[in-house]
């Protein structure tokens, strides 16, 4: 556990799931965030988990906190949680998320400690303390949820439809009824505020991701794939893009071959990779880097999902020329043309795959275009700067 200063005031930091290993983009952004936040506050880390932490990754967030609690939501919990969302107005992910024994142990954590702000991960933990006034407390939506739940619908099998459009319609009344509950709210990005439905959404704050100091560093790039894609494989934005590159662009490409890397590969992905001799699916690397190095091209045709792609700011930070859509891409706001190409129909994304594999000059364009601008504007450090303030104000 990191030692606390009595010189630095207390925050109170809830999160949804145990925020290490990081390979889901909510983790990433909680760990980073508390690893910054640590510097200027003592920190109390309130962990839901669906699952048992490891020892080796406790022992890596208590370095970075003053306090840590976990509290694991029991497999029984969850399936009752599950069943009474389905009949209450509440989206289905809060409230398989709550606990009444987590709800009283951070309620009394909260009355036994003179905490100065309170800051929540996603709307999942907001029902812990909407009702909390004396003091002062932070959302952190990270994305627009029912946004990103909606845009699914239409690939899901007929009987889950219902399911998707119930908890979209949730999720979108939750996250304007819940903004009045915080005094501050925050976002990962303008393309995300604006798809909250509230009056005074143009208050949130939008504090966007960073990247690790790793991914600037001099690594070697053997390139013996054409294409690479990394991400976490079991989430469906990032499915999605994989299925589409295989059914759709590699057959355009005859001879072409396809990396894929990130943890957790369901099963229509390995089934996928495995009837296709020109694609490789690592599962979880441990550096993953040297998987962003082994492509020519990060490819990431995003057709669905929310948020900010971290996975195209460490691509263009290790200097692998990435090809996106409009929806990835309008959330990181690079320069189409001289720090990313973007296409988003099947004939744009395959010309502008051309234009990189035929012209070297223009993939070493791109390459150091998007390295410089994602150095030049995303650090965790400078993003948590703006929640600092906003902590202090």
């Amino acid at each position: 556990m990191s030692s606390s200063s009595p010189y630095k005031p207390k925050i109170l930091i809830i999160v949804s799931r145990f925020p290490y290993p990081l390979e889901k983009g909510d983790k990433l952004r909680a760990y980073h965030q508390i690893k910054e936040l640590a510097k200027e506050f003592n920190v109390t880390l309130f962990s839901l988990s669906d699952k048992p932490v490891k020892a080796v990754h406790r022992e890596i967030v208590e370095e970075i906190c003053s306090e840590l609690y976990i509290h694991q939501l029991k497999p029984l919990t969850r399936f009752f949680n599950l069943v009474k969302a389905l009949f209450s107005i509440l989206p289905i992910q809060t409230g398989y998320f709550f606990s009444q024994k987590a709800e009283t142990k951070i309620k009394s954590l909260i009355k036994e400690s003179n905490y100065k702000h309170i800051y929540c991960q996603l709307i999942r933990t907001s029902e812990y303390v909407k009702n909390i006034h004396d003091t002062p407390k932070t959302l952190d939506y990270m994305d627009a949820l029912s946004a990103g739940i909606l845009r699914r619908v239409d690939r899901q099998p007929f009987y889950k439809k219902w399911l998707f459009k119930i908890e979209a319609n949730r999720l979108l009344k939750y996250e304007q009824s819940i903004f009045d509950f915080f005094e501050h709210r925050t976002i990962i990005s303008d393309q995300d505020r604006q798809l909250i439905a509230h009056p005074d959404k143009d208050k949130i704050l939008c504090v966007p991701n960073g990247i690790d100091k790793s991914f600037f560093e001099n690594v070697e790039r053997p390139e013996k794939f054409d294409f690479v894609f990394v991400g976490n494989m079991s989430y469906p934005p990032n499915v999605d893009a994989v299925a589409y590159i295989v059914n759709e662009i590699l057959p355009e490409f005859k001879n072409s071959t396809l990396l894929i890397s990130g943890a957790k590969p369901n099963s229509y992905v390995v089934k996928m990779a495995n009837a296709n001799s020109k694609v490789e699916l690592t599962g979880w690397v441990d550096d993953i880097r040297k998987s962003y190095a082994n492509g020519k091209i990060f490819l990431a045709p995003m057709m669905i999902g929310t948020g900010m792609q971290n996975k195209l700011l460490e691509a263009m930070a290790l200097k692998t020329p990435c090809i996106t859509t409009d929806l990835a891409n309008n959330a990181i706001e690079a320069n189409p043309n001289s720090q990313i190409l973007v296409g988003n129909s099947k004939e744009e994304i395959l010309y502008k795959i051309e234009l990189l594999l035929n012209n070297p000059e223009l993939r070493e364009k791109i390459a150091i275009g998007g390295h410089n601008y994602v150095r030049d504007n995303f650090s965790w450090s400078k993003s948590t700067e703006e929640l600092i303030d906003l902590i202090n104000c």
